[in-house]
């Protein structure tokens, strides 16, 4: 079996990345993410915001 034919099996070959930021005032907390992942099946992507006003 072939190395290309290894990754198709497994799911191989993929790439991603996340983040995220938190951030504490005497006013407001500020919580915020994001996250991306491309394979070959296609690309996944997704975000989020979060506020607490104190």
């Amino acid at each position: 079996m072939s190395e290309a034919d290894l990754d198709t099996v497994s799911g191989g070959l993929a790439a991603g990345g996340s983040g995220g930021l938190f951030m504490e005032t005497p006013v407001a907390d500020l919580c915020a993410d994001a996250l991306a992942v491309a394979s070959p099946e296609g690309l996944a992507a997704g975000a989020g915001v979060h506020t607490t006003a104190l």
